[in-house]
C-alpha cells in the first residue's frame, strides 16, 4: 500500500488487494549462514536511500528507493533501474516500460489473451499494463524468474477503473514499485475463482476483459522467490532527528534467521490478518494498521483536532500543531494477541519542510483508513516482515515484528 502525500499536493494510493495469497517458501528453519566478512556487502543486503542517491532529483520528501536489476528471462540482456520505490505494503515488481526500453520480456499469457493487470488506487489514479515474465535479481541475490507487471497506459483498452493510469514516471514520482509486503502474490486465491476480481484482465486485440488467473502467474514477491533467503525480510534505517536530514541510507536484509545477519533478537512478534494487517488503537478507536515504507508519513483517523489541527490548505493532508507533540498508540497482533504501545513524535509539517531537509521521522496526516504506519516509523527500528506459508525463528509467517 502506497500513501504520498506532498507539499501542496496530495496523491494518496491504496492499493486494492483481494484475499491473501496461498504462500510460498516454506520448510523448517536450517542452521544459519555465516555472512562474508571481507568488507563486501553480503549477498542477502539491498541497500536503500531514502531521498539519497538511489531517487530521482525530484523525488517527494521521505521516499526509499532501491535498484533493481531486471533481465530477459535467459539473462542474455540485464538492465538496472534505479528510483523504483521500497514498499512493504504491497506485493510484487512493477516497473514502467519507459524504464527498461531495452529488455523484450515474454508476455504472461491467459487462455487465447494477454494478460493484463489493474492496480487502482483511492485517489482515482491506477497502474496499468501487460504481466510479463522477467529475471529479477535484488542486490547480489541469484536471479529469480517470475511474473513482473509492465506499467503502459497504451496497451489495450484501458478498463473503467484504470481509465486515468498513470502514463510515466514523472506522473507517478517514481519509475516503478518494488513490493515486499508479507504476502506472496498480489492477489491470491481471490484471482484464481473470481474474474471479476478488478484486478486481472485477458486482453486480446485492444479488448480487454476480467478474467481469473493462477497463483503462479500473479505477480509475485521476489522475495518469496528467492532460494535461500524467502521467508521474510529486515528493513532497517538509523534514527533521524527532530530537526531530519537531507537523506538517509538504509538497507534491506532477505531472510530472517536464514544467515547470520538477519538473526533477530527478541522482537515482539504480531501476527497479521490475510491482508498483511494487524490492528492499531488510537484515541480509544480499535482500527487496522499496517506498516509500509511506501508511505512518506504517518496517517490516521481520530486525531483530536485541538491536539493536531492540520495544516491550512493547500496543505490540509498534513498536521500542524503549534508544538510538537508526544503521542502513544497501540499495536495489537491480528488475534488479539500481543500488545505494546509505541510512542511517536508529530511536528508542524510546514515548519520542518521550511528547512533544506528532505527526510523526517515526525510528520504526519490525518486518514479515512487505518493506521498508516509510514516510513517514519522504520526510522532507528529493524523491522521484520515474516511471509505466509514460511516459518523463521520468529514462527509462521504473515506476521510483522519489531
Amino acid at each position: 500500500m502506497i500513501s504520498i502525500k506532498l507539499l501542496a499536493s496530495m496523491l494518496l494510493f491504496s492499493a486494492i488487494v483481494l484475499a491473501a495469497g496461498c504462500g510460498g517458501g516454506g520448510g523448517g528453519n536450517p542452521a544459519p549462514i555465516d555472512v562474508v566478512t571481507d568488507g563486501s556487502t553480503p549477498a542477502n543486503v539491498m541497500a536503500v536511500t531514502v531521498n539519497g542517491s538511489l531517487c530521482s532529483a525530484s523525488s517527494y520528501l521521505n521516499k526509499p528507493c532501491v535498484s533493481v536489476t531486471i533481465c530477459n528471462p535467459d539473462l542474455s540482456v540485464c538492465q538496472t533501474v534505479d528510483d523504483i520505490l521500497l514498499d512493504t505494503g504491497s506485493y510484487g515488481l512493477r516497473i514502467f516500460q519507459q524504464a527498461i526500453p531495452s529488455l523484450a520480456l515474454p508476455q504472461v499469457a491467459n487462455g487465447t489473451g494477454s494478460l493484463t493487470g489493474c492496480v487502482q488506487f483511492a485517489d482515482g489514479s491506477s497502474l496499468w499494463g501487460p504481466i510479463k515474465r522477467a529475471a529479477v535479481k535484488l542486490g547480489t541475490e541469484p536471479a529469480v524468474t517470475m511474473p513482473i507487471q509492465v506499467i503502459d497506459a497504451t496497451f489495450g483498452t484501458l478498463p473503467l477503473p484504470c481509465a486515468n493510469a498513470d502514463p510515466s514516471p514523472v506522473s507517478s514520482g517514481f519509475s516503478g514499485i518494488l513490493g515486499v509486503g508479507v504476502l506472496a502474490e498480489d492477489c491470491g486465491p481471490g484471482c484464481v475463482f473470481s474474474s471479476a476480481n478488478g484486478i486481472y484482465y485477458s486482453c486480446i486485440g485492444t479488448s480487454c476483459t476480467g478474467t481469473t488467473v493462477a497463483l503462479a502467474d500473479q505477480v509475485q514477491n521476489p522475495v518469496a522467490r528467492l532460494p535461500v533467503d524467502n521467508n521474510g525480510l529486515l528493513v532497517r534505517f538509523p534514527e533521524v532527528p527532530v530537526s531530519g536530514v537531507p537523506s538517509l541510507d538504509g538497507s534491506v536484509i532477505f531472510g530472517i534467521g536464514t544467515r547470520t545477519n538477519n538473526t533477530p533478537v527478541a522482537p515482539t512478534v504480531f501476527p497479521t490478518d490475510q491482508n498483511g494487517d494487524f490492528r492499531t488503537i488510537f484515541n480509544g478507536i480499535n482500527t487496522v494498521g499496517f506498516l509500509d515504507t511506501g508511505s512518506n508519513g504517518l496517517f490516521f483517523p481520530n486525531a483530536d483536532p485541538t491536539v493536531l489541527p492540520v495544516c491550512e490548505a493547500p496543505n490540509a493532508d498534513w498536521y500542524c500543531p503549534p508544538l510538537a507533540r508526544a503521542l502513544l498508540a497501540t499495536s495489537v497482533g491480528a488475534n488479539g494477541s500481543p500488545s505494546q504501545n509505541v510512542s511517536f513524535s508529530v511536528s508542524n509539517f510546514l515548519t520542518l519542510v521550511a528547512s533544506p531537509n528532505n527526510v523526517f521521522s515526525n510528520v504526519a496526516g490525518p486518514s479515512t483508513f487505518g493506521f498508516d504506519w509510514g516510513l517514519p516509523f522504520f526510522m532507528g527500528r529493524d523491522v521484520f516482515f515474516g511471509i505466509e506459508g514460511t516459518t523463521s525463528p520468529l514462527g509462521a509467517g504473515p506476521y510483522v515484528a519489531y
